[in-house]
């Protein structure tokens, strides 16, 4: 069957929702497992399709919907991918099963609803990533809050409903401003859809006004300093499988949103604000590391962590190269399986000791070689060691960074160096030394279900950094097309001829 032929975007959107929808009628818990791992695998299949017709080297939209919805206000349900988006859809079904199959022996009480939340927050992230009606994409952005906002407060531990209320807050605050500048938009053009956007003259004045109403909330979102306060809160008292979607996807959902909206739609304030995101980005990057390097906290490490990766995407996004916002796109992925398989890897320590204190370890190669040999491979690819899928995107983001600003660059250098430091640091504090502490001493190795789990993600890691062009061919037409619309990166410090 030509899958080119059928509704496939809002197929990939609304198949999880159907299974959330069959949890409902009365069945076992292991039946409610099955259908979550399900409806996820063949999410992921549907997914695949996408690659499988796939139309090499073009940069525009593909398996485009359009259907109208409310023609009164000009309201319509529009959908569409390309390369900037396809690899964020493919990250998120990618991560779904896992979590779903993490979360297997995981949780123990109402997995109903816990199971109901996760398919919820899957369709939600992907409405997000493929709408091209603003109304229809803000929708989604609103839905995507609420399920994560539940998992957090119901399923977390410690101060879990202080920051979920936290989480909850900062995200509307930022979501007031984004429809307010929507709706105004639309009286200026008379269209709600993104590709009419495109094309309208926006009044350089609403341009200034608009950017900053998406930044604010997309910052927020990503979380961009001095806006990330939330962010550690939220990951520290997350379940596991929260924390793996809240860092894989929703984060990205602040950076692609940055990256849709406002380079092409406000381009003539660009030269205006891509200093402040730059300065904020490198900010963000040494702040991040340095914060992480004094935690004694695992998951808190790997929390501010974040901060400081995705302070990369921002500058690559802020130095308005091909090169930088191709590195940019590319980084969104890495940095949600990394991020993603750290997650799991404390999840999945916490499980057995009970405790994420750096200090409470030590040894824990001679007790549990498989999960330390994982732990490993996983810390160097978030920091970003050459053959790993976290080097090309951290390098591509330097080199065309490198472009506009030898300094800015050389910052960001200084911010791998950092994060080298605090994963290795913790990488010694969890695994070597004298095993000393007898819990330490019995614990069990990664079971089966476990290392399926995490064995597709590291083999993620290979593909993506050995052969990095399979995914480059696909996001640079898209990321060029974008360009055209943008014109010359602007002087943030100094031009390299």
């Amino acid at each position: 069957m030509d899958l080119t032929s059928l509704p496939l975007l809002s197929f990939i959107i609304w198949l999880p929702l159907v299974g959330a929808l069959l949890m409902l009628i009365s069945f076992s818990d292991r039946t409610i497992k099955l259908i979550a791992l399900v409806a996820t695998l063949l999410d992921l299949l549907l997914a695949l399709g996408l690659l499988l017709y796939w139309q090499n080297g073009e940069g525009g939209m593909q398996f485009q919907e359009f259907v109208p919805w409310l023609s009164a206000l000009n309201i319509s349900y529009s959908l569409g991918v390309d390369g900037i988006s396809l690899y964020l859809v493919l990250l998120t079904v990618f991560l779904g099963p896992l979590v779903v199959l993490f979360s297997w022996r995981n949780i123990q009480q109402n997995l109903r609803s816990f199971m109901i939340l996760l398919l919820l927050q899957q369709t939600a992230m992907l409405g997000v990533f493929l709408s091209l009606d603003l109304i229809l994409f803000f929708l989604f952005w609103e839905l995507s809050i609420i399920p994560m906002y539940f998992l957090i407060g119901q399923w977390g531990s410690g101060r879990r409903v202080y920051a979920a209320n936290k989480f909850l807050l900062y995200t509307l605050a930022g979501s007031a401003f984004l429809l307010i500048a929507i709706l105004v938009i639309y009286w200026q053009t008379g269209s709600f859809n993104w590709l009419d956007w495109r094309q309208a003259s926006i009044p350089a004045g609403l341009q200034f006004w608009a950017f900053l109403a998406f930044a604010l909330a997309f910052a927020v979102k990503v979380p961009l300093f001095p806006l990330h306060t939330w962010l550690p809160d939220a990951h520290v008292n997350a379940p596991t499988a929260g924390s793996v979607i809240l860092a894989g996807v929703l984060l990205k959902m602040g950076t692609y949103g940055f990256i849709r909206f406002n380079l092409p739609l406000f381009p003539d304030v660009l030269s205006t604000f891509a200093p402040w995101l730059a300065a904020l980005a490198i900010i963000g990057i040494l702040y991040g590391a340095l914060v992480a390097l004094v935690q004694k906290d695992v998951k808190s490490l790997v929390a501010y962590s974040s901060v400081a990766h995705l302070g990369f995407v921002m500058l690559g996004v802020a130095a308005l190269t091909s090169q930088s916002l191709s590195g940019a796109v590319l980084q969104n992925v890495n940095h949600g399986l990394s991020t993603g398989a750290l997650f799991l890897l404390v999840g999945m320590l916490y499980d057995r000791r009970h405790t994420r204190l750096l200090a409470d370890f030590g040894g824990l190669w001679k007790s549990v070689p498989v999960f330390s040999a994982l732990f490993v491979i996983v810390a160097m690819s978030s920091a970003g060691l050459p053959g790993l899928n976290g080097f090309i995107g951290e390098f591509t983001i330097l080199l065309g960074t490198f472009r506009v600003s030898p300094i800015w660059a050389a910052l960001g250098t200084v911010g791998i160096i950092f994060a080298a430091w605090y994963l290795l640091t913790a990488a010694r504090s969890l695994l070597f030394g004298p095993l000393d502490k007898p819990e330490n001493q019995s614990l069990t190795d990664l079971n089966r279900r476990e290392l399926w789990v995490l064995i597709p993600i590291v083999i993620m890691f290979f593909v993506i950094g050995l052969f990095p062009n399979l995914f480059l061919d696909k996001i640079n037409p898209s990321v060029d097309e974008l360009m055209q619309n943008v014109g010359q990166p602007p002087a943030i410090v100094q031009v390299i001829d």
